[in-house]
């Protein structure tokens, strides 16, 4: 059974930055693709980034230049680094993964962007 448990989050003031991790229990490379979602209390869940197996990144429009996907196979961890946060960057943060037909969620790690 896949796990992905994300880990990082927290409470940072505006323009700060915080940098998630995703851990995966077996090898990230057998992932066709893995993402951040986010889910904003009252709103559904959204996309926030993507990278492909090949390495390829996409990114929500409104959020690139800020947040920035990568991931580390070695450590089967795929990060998403957040900078000049704001208060609508406020949300839980899930990590994604696809193999195959197949698609696992973490629990999710709570990030709180205020003063």
């Amino acid at each position: 059974q896949v796990q992905l448990v994300e880990s990082g989050g927290g409470l940072v003031q505006p323009g700060g930055s915080l940098r998630l991790a995703c851990a995966a229990s077996g090898s990230i490379s057998s992932f066709n693709d893995m993402g951040w979602y986010r889910q904003a209390p009252g709103k559904e869940r959204e996309f926030v980034a993507l990278i492909f197996r090949s390495g390829t990144t996409n990114y929500a429009g409104s959020l690139k230049g800020r947040f920035t996907i990568s991931r580390d196979i070695a450590k089967n961890t795929v990060y998403l680094q957040m900078n000049s946060l704001e208060p609508e960057d406020t949300a839980v943060y899930y990590c994604n993964g696809v193999i195959g037909a197949g698609q696992y969620w973490g629990k999710g790690t709570q990030v709180t962007v205020s003063s």
